[in-house]
């Protein structure tokens, strides 16, 4: 595997830590900014935000570029947005600053997976896409909690200052590290990649990932302050809990990603309806310190570890290729969004319970849009069984 593959991940990583540094640091960040809990959640929505309508267009201007140029320009603009949210002496500059991150880690994410592509042979190449991918599951597993104690020792706004190190590090390791090859831009599939999107069906399925993704946030991005104020933890024991969240997204990734090929639909299903069920429990057990972990853990088996379902999915609708992963990807953040504001807006009018109930309904609906795909699986499979034994074989090689 190039060791350049290792640098792209470690960048990720870098990005995924800063996306993530406010949900692990709201109630400090809170009395630090003279703002509310909600308030702070709104900057995980602006974060997301950012990333989903920002990130594209930031991605289509810097295409002529070459990739490590590119990369390198992100890291410069991520740094200035870290910078001012570690020294923003209110609200709105830190809001400006989550923006600025938000819109430069999307954009890296894009040219981080393309260039993964172009400096790995075809055969061992989904190898080195998931090698990049575990900057993101290492960044719920280690750069969250990792970040929050750090903000918890040392003050929140030493969070984002070791994040920028981190940053650093990491630029410098691309300069030594990323050849400088030439971009890999595709021209005149544009339209044709536009048809894709005139398929009714494909927006069900980018509207499931949205749901899906947007159950998990409703109640991650709220984590802290339901288990202290909750559950009864100490903010000093909150960082273990989402260290063990963090290992059972992963754990929950690896076993997805063994049956999403096969598998599809029914994962998602099967995900749905225990996401459901976790996340029931949980507000029902919030208070019983106990059951509490235990639910949170189960979400993390089940919620964001669908993503590779959610893409073998929608490729398998559309097609595999820049722009509808790119939408995809969009409308994943799009589902943070949801979560993050309508968590921090139901906060404000039931209590902290309430994302909790927020993303069991979204679960709920999340199962309704897998409905027409159940539907057509079973008048399939009743025509097949309709028919003679020859038949069917036939059918099925």
């Amino acid at each position: 595997m190039p060791r350049a593959v290792y640098i792209l991940a470690l960048g990720i990583f870098a990005m995924v830590t800063s996306e993530f540094v406010v949900a692990g640091l709201m109630p400090q960040m809170a009395v630090g900014l003279d703002a509310t809990i909600p308030q702070i959640g709104y900057l995980i929505t602006a974060f997301a935000a950012a990333m989903a309508l920002g990130g594209p267009f930031l991605s289509v201007a810097l295409m002529k570029i070459r990739p490590k140029a590119a990369l390198l320009g992100l890291f410069g603009i991520f740094l200035v947005g870290n910078l001012l949210a570690a020294t923003a002496a209110g609200y709105g500059v830190m809001l400006v600053a989550r923006i600025i991150t938000g819109v430069a880690s999307q954009a890296f994410f894009g040219i981080a997976l393309s260039l993964c592509a172009q400096l790995t042979r075809p055969e061992v190449r989904g190898r080195a896409i998931a090698v990049v991918m575990n900057g993101l599951m290492l960044g719920t597993l280690l750069g969250m909690p990792l970040s929050t104690l750090v903000g918890e020792s040392l003050g929140w706004r030493a969070a984002f200052w070791a994040i920028s190190a981190l940053a650093v590090v990491a630029a410098l390791a691309t300069v030594a590290g990323i050849p400088g090859i030439s971009g890999a831009a595709e021209e005149g599939n544009f339209r044709q990649e536009l048809g894709a999107f005139r398929r009714p069906k494909l927006w069900l399925v980018l509207l499931t990932s949205t749901l899906i993704i947007g159950a998990t946030f409703s109640a991650f991005s709220y984590f802290n302050p339901i288990l202290t104020e909750l559950s009864g933890f100490s903010t000093g024991t909150v960082p273990l809990l989402l260290v063990a969240y963090g290992a059972a997204t992963v754990i929950g990734n690896t076993v997805v990603g063994r049956l999403a090929d096969r598998y599809t639909t029914t994962v998602l299903l099967v995900g749905l309806v225990l996401n459901a069920g976790f996340l029931t429990g949980f507000a029902l057990l919030a208070h019983v310190s106990v059951a509490a972990v235990v639910f949170m853990l189960g979400i993390g088996l089940v919620g964001v570890t669908m993503n590779p379902a959610m893409i073998t999915r929608v490729q398998r609708t559309a097609n595999a290729r820049p722009l509808v992963n790119t939408v995809h990807s969009s409308f994943i953040t799009f589902g943070v969004m949801i979560g993050s504001w309508a968590g921090g807006t139901a906060i404000d009018q039931f209590g902290l319970r309430a994302p909790l109930w927020l993303g069991v309904a979204l679960a709920l609906i999340g199962i309704l849009t897998l409905l027409p795909d159940l539907l057509r699986r079973r008048a399939a499979a009743d025509t097949r069984a309709g028919q003679p034994a020859d038949q069917r074989s036939a059918a099925t090689v």
